[in-house]
């Protein structure tokens, strides 16, 4: 008769095994698991590489929507299937192989002056690429479970009162982009009628050394100046560029999460506080804290210095209620991080 306690102990030793395995090549055994397919827009961005990267060592295959995919490089995690939002056309193929959709696709709202044609372009680079989605889903057979759609803090508007946090039930500001933050999550709203969890991610300012604000703040400091806009009590909702990754990981693991969360850290903090922090980071004492007064700013960036001089005060308690943890809670931890990584 077969020994049941011999039976226990080979099956207990092959599962140690495969922990040990599992803790010792995160990467492929993860990979093995997980087989999973997520589909990104924008991937080739700031947020979208940095995501593309996690995703894949999680383990998820990505496909990366593109207006010139021959042109890109492939690796056994990565592909890229090609996209035309004017066209409104796309890899039918590549949204059938999708279990998953993150958007992050739309044009860079500080990068250009706000012209009534780049106007036009910041809007609809956000709701015709979400139409082209949603459209070609209910058009076509797929496994898509869910999409993550990126926004933005720019649905607040600036701070009404002090001690205010905006939260998710907020309405969307008058302003230019509170009503593009509008706009854009009602555009890919419509998939959720196809049996689609959709969840809006309402992203802050993203603290990431390979560009984005973060780049504009040490332009100054590396001359030795911390440069404060304007009084420098504009408060300013971060988020560390792994965290932003990581939580758009979890909404996607997460069957709960559906509708609009704020992506930002627990602690906002001045935009004093950010830029001597910063020079602190990266020059110790050696720095002279300077203003720089707010019409040179609007002289230099016209209507986009509105969104450098407001004060938006977001809360992320409903994404913390989800369960989700932070790595870089409170600003000095996402600098020292940032630090270590150059």
């Amino acid at each position: 008769m077969p020994d049941k306690r011999d039976d226990y102990i080979l099956i207990r030793s092959r599962a140690e095994a495969i922990h040990r395995a599992a803790n010792r090549y995160p990467i492929s055994f993860s990979y093995i698991y997980s087989m999973q397919t997520v589909l990104i827009t924008g991937g080739t961005g700031l947020i979208g590489k940095a995501l593309t990267k996690l995703l894949a060592e999680k383990g998820y295959r990505i496909i990366i929507l593109t207006r010139e995919p021959a042109n890109k490089q492939i690796n056994k995690s990565v592909s890229y299937a090609a996209w035309d939002i004017k066209k409104q056309t796309m890899d039918i193929e590549a949204l059938k192989s999708a279990d998953f959709i993150i958007h992050l696709a739309g044009a860079g709202v500080v990068a250009h002056k706000w012209t009534v044609a780049y106007k036009k372009e910041i809007v609809e680079s956000r709701t015709l690429s979400s139409k082209l989605i949603v459209d070609t889903l209910k058009n076509n057979t797929h496994k898509v479970e869910a999409i993550v759609s990126a926004s933005a803090i720019g649905w607040y508007g600036a701070d009404k009162e002090p001690g205010h946090s905006f939260l998710e039930s907020d309405k969307a500001a008058d302003d230019f982009l509170g009503q593009t933050c509008l706009l854009w999550e009602q555009s890919i709203e419509p998939a959720a009628s196809a049996g689609i969890r959709v969840c809006k991610l309402r992203t802050g300012i993203v603290l990431d050394n390979n560009g984005g604000a973060l780049a504009e703040f040490k332009k100054p400091v590396r001359f030795g100046i911390a440069g404060i806009l304007a009084s420098g009590k504009q408060i300013v909702s971060w988020i560390h560029v792994d965290d932003l990754c990581r939580m758009y990981v979890h909404a996607i693991e997460n069957t709960a999460i559906t509708g609009s969360y704020n992506a930002v850290a627990p602690r906002p903090v001045s935009n004093k506080e950010l830029t001597l922090q910063l020079a602190k980071s990266m020059r110790g004492s050696f720095f002279v804290p300077m203003h720089v007064p707010g019409f040179v700013l609007k002289l230099m960036m016209g209507d986009r210095s509105i969104e450098v001089l407001k004060s938006t005060t977001v809360s992320c308690a409903k994404m913390k209620e989800t369960g989700f943890t932070f790595l870089y809670p409170s600003l000095e931890a996402a600098l020292e991080a940032l630090s270590n990584k150059n």
